[in-house]
């Protein structure tokens, strides 16, 4: 439920929180959420696993590897005869590594890998394929998604869920995500529509119930994302909550969330369990936020719907071929978190430069504004909210069970566009691509009046909502008065029992804490890059409670720039016991040890990049040093020594030009 019994850092020392330290990845870009367990943190980044001190960020050893998933790890205890486990995704394996030594597990599939790809490709030679978010562990047993493609063609590897042995890495139980023939919810698609079907997977986060050997799927729209002519009906188990036994992968009941989805509102937020008191009687409940901005909560052992929820008319598609469903489920309780409609009224209007483009966007597109669920046309264009970004999206929920309280980040951001023939099939596509959203795409400032961004509380007694805050700021709007506007966000929370929420996710390079109870902004701190990721809260073995965020940016989504940092704050004023003798690393960064800088352009930079940005490494190798003319020669005549072209004139001046802007 992403809640926390520490107290520490509460709501009347909140604001005295102060940076603990730094650690800086190889590579940025990492969403990762850290793990910390007997006295290690371990975290993924691009190039890599690390193990880290939680309470100085000093590395204890480092994997090196590449692609890593990008969201995380999972830790499993070990067993009799084993040490302890992390394990990550690896492109399209499974990796083990010996938390001990930070060497791949002896014992474990090929040398500490398994091929997730085995087993999964039909009647493919090959297919996209990989693991870019934690395993789930229950027992001995480790639970696996993937990410298998999306877009078009349809065909692709399968999206099945898996269950290995996480001693050996042998497989255990299979869930066929697309139903084969014969197995229940099969008649929800055409007569061989189901083969070597893409998409339909859990690209996101699994949750267990270890008390009751439950894992609860969220699972991912079946492909192609904005046109299903192929695979009429609605397609089990595309979009649903699925409750499997850990054990044997055997399906405990299912809850579909859209049917036949042509809007790529696929699940992926980790389902939050928790126990709502009601009318006497203690309901274990679980919660799913979704993409439309709807949150969906139901008794976790048999699947019924705790606040209700219904099946209402949408609007049907025109495409040919094209059969949407004439219904969608919608919550009775609690109303929408998200906006989801959108009048013309609401049309952006605080600040003439935009609300010029956003009105210019909307009519020169002829845009039809609809309500949710509404099919892309063939003519002219629709509008309509939530976005393919949500709403809400992989971050999830937290929640404070002594208040009741659940709380969710949530985005205000619309989608448009239409359909066009493609060959034989039809293409979602617009004036600015197939995935238009309804912001200036330069700035990505959203075209209706703010909120942009927000943070919800939700009462679980009631399904009511409980308060609403602003979540996050745009410093370009700010500028000329336009405040509290709020900003877009992907990534979650985490609730404490000092009564404070804190996130980051914003496109603002903020992490903040909110009062629990009322949704109150109490603390603030600036970020080198946008933290779109959860954060996490441990006691230290020094007696400190710390917060911790990977804060590496926004990536493709939300642009703003980028980061490789790991940071942790604590209350300076607490006294610290001293810390068991520990083996530290030898460390020898691939990047340096400042924030990375921004080069001035111009033919200099561009030789830069040419030289020393490609077949080498990231250019924040050298935009994270400060070194002296002496220094930056010795560094570049090395990467030249080691294969990077340039002659003796390029090296003098890429050397002067990192000594001028670079220097000491």
């Amino acid at each position: 439920m992403r809640f926390s019994n520490l107290r520490q850092i509460d709501s009347g020392s909140v604001t005295r929180l102060q940076p603990a330290w730094t650690f800086r990845t190889g590579k940025p870009g990492s969403e990762a959420v850290p793990l910390v367990v007997d006295g290690a943190m371990y975290v993924t980044a691009p190039d890599g696993v690390y193990a880290l001190v939680p309470e100085t960020g000093e590395l204890l050893w480092k994997y090196e590897a590449a692609p890593v998933a990008l969201r995380g790890l999972a830790y499993w205890p070990g067993g009799v005869g084993l040490h302890a486990r992390v394990f990550a995704g690896n492109g399209p394996f499974l990796l083990a590594l010996d938390v001990t030594t930070g060497k791949p597990a002896p014992g474990f599939g090929n040398e500490g890998r398994v091929d997730l790809k085995r087993g999964v490709l039909g009647e493919l030679k090959d297919g996209r394929y990989a693991l870019e978010s934690p395993p789930a562990v229950f027992g001995d047993v480790l639970i696996t998604g993937c990410s298998n493609g999306e877009g078009s063609p349809s065909e692709g590897a399968y999206g099945d869920i898996r269950g290995w042995d996480a001693r050996t890495g042998k497989l255990l139980w299979t869930f066929h995500t697309v139903p084969r023939p014969g197995e229940a919810g099969s008649e929800t698609w055409p007569p061989g529509g189901w083969k070597n079907r893409s998409g339909t997977n859990v690209w996101g986060f699994f949750t267990i119930d270890v008390e009751r050997g439950i894992v609860y799927a969220p699972l991912g729209a079946p492909t192609s994302d904005f046109y299903g002519a192929d695979r009429v009906g609605d397609n089990l188990y595309g979009n649903s909550l699925v409750a499997l036994d850990a054990r044997t992968g055997i399906v405990k009941w299912h809850r579909q969330l859209v049917h036949h989805d042509l809007w790529d509102y696929d699940l992926a937020a980790p389902p939050a369990l928790f126990d709502i008191r009601r009318e006497g009687r203690v309901i274990p409940a679980v919660a799913q936020i979704t993409k439309m901005g709807l949150l969906f909560v139901f008794d976790r052992v048999t699947g019924q719907p705790v606040y209700g929820m219904e099946e209402r008319p949408v609007p049907q598609s025109v495409v040919p071929g094209e059969v949407t469903a004439r219904t969608q489920p919608f919550p009775v309780k609690p109303p929408p978190l998200a906006k989801n409609t959108f009048r013309i009224e609401e049309m952006y209007d605080r600040s003439p430069d935009h609300a010029h483009f956003c009105k210019e966007l909307f009519e020169t597109n002829q845009m039809a504004i609809g309500p949710p669920y509404t099919p892309l046309p063939l003519e002219g264009n629709a509008l309509f909210f939530p976005s393919t970004l949500g709403g809400g999206n992989w971050g999830g929920v937290s929640v404070d069970p002594a208040l009741g309280l659940l709380f969710v980040n949530v985005m205000n951001i619309g989608q448009w566009g239409h359909m066009e023939k493609r060959g034989a099939e039809y293409a979602r596509t617009s004036a600015y691509g197939p995935y238009a959203r309804f912001w200036n795409p330069r700035t990505r400032v959203p075209c209706q009046n703010p909120p942009f961004g927000g943070l919800v509380a939700v009462d679980l007694a009631t399904g009511d909502i409980a308060w609403r805050s602003v979540l996050g700021r745009i410093e370009a709007l700010e500028a000329i008065g336009v405040k509290g506007t709020g900003s877009l966000n992907l990534g979650g929370s985490v609730a404490t029992a000092g009564g404070l929420v804190f996130i980051g996710a914003t496109n603002d390079s903020r992490f903040r804490a909110f009062d629990s109870r009322n949704g109150t902004l109490l603390w603030e701190a600036r970020l080198e890059a946008s933290g779109h990721t959860s954060p996490i809260t441990y006691m230290g073995r020094d007696g400190r409670q710390y917060v911790a965020l990977m804060a590496a940016g926004g990536g493709g989504f939300l642009g703003g720039g980028l980061s490789n940092t790991l940071v942790a704050f604590a209350l300076p004023d607490i006294p610290r016991k001293p810390l068991p003798p520990v083996k530290v690393a030898r460390r020898q960064p691939v990047a340096g040890a400042f924030a990375p800088a921004t080069l001035p352009s111009g033919n200099a930079k561009a030789l830069l990049e040419k030289t020393c940005g490609t077949g080498c490494h990231s250019l924040e190798v050298v935009t994270t040093r400060r070194m002296n003319a002496k220094e930056w020669n010795e560094m570049v005549q090395g990467m030249v020594a080691r294969g990077a072209r340039a002659s003796d004139a390029e090296v003098k001046v890429i050397v002067e030009y990192l000594a001028k802007t670079l220097g000491p």
